[in-house]
């Protein structure tokens, strides 16, 4: 079992300014929405605690990611290792992914801990939920938010799976 959370910042709080409706795609990412995620697994966590770390972007690329690790035409039969990393811009520190047959593993440069191993549908469906939800809460703090067409993009792209 996977459980994917956030927080947001109170140190790096968006501009009050901002214009969610309209905002691109990159500050959308990179700009806005800063804080920490949090990820556990079978009892262990790969949490970051840096307060910067772009939330929505996080979840994004991990949607990306989970998607790429399912690009050998064999799918959950596939024994060739299919690999991935999920960086962070300010940091050198990475989240590896690593596929074979239908686990992944997860191991994060940050913290000796040892790596998680989920099945490969558990991670699509908990990192759609967690983009999701996470759109959903951004749509309730800021308004305008919803409205955004790069929002709506990302959301048709990632819909939930049952």
């Amino acid at each position: 079992m996977i459980d994917l959370g956030y927080s947001l910042s109170t140190r790096f709080p968006d501009p009050p300014q901002t214009d969610y409706r309209s905002v691109g795609a990159r500050a959308l990412r990179h700009d806005l929405f800063s804080g920490d995620v949090h990820l556990e697994a079978d009892g262990r966590e790969l949490s970051t605690a840096w307060g910067w770390v772009p939330v929505l972007d996080f979840a994004w690329a991990l949607c990306d990611i989970v998607e790429e690790l399912d690009r050998d035409p064999a799918g959950p039969r596939a024994s060739r290792l299919q690999q991935a990393e999920l960086d962070f811009t300010e940091s050198a520190d990475r989240l590896r992914f690593s596929r074979r047959f239908n686990w992944v593993e997860i191991r994060a440069d940050w913290t000796e801990a040892p790596p998680v191993t989920v099945r490969h549908p558990e991670l699509r469906r908990e990192a759609r939920d967690f983009l999701q939800d996470l759109i959903a809460d951004l749509s309730d703090l800021h308004e305008g938010f919803a409205d955004n067409a790069t929002v709506w993009d990302v959301q048709a792209r990632y819909p939930r799976v049952r």
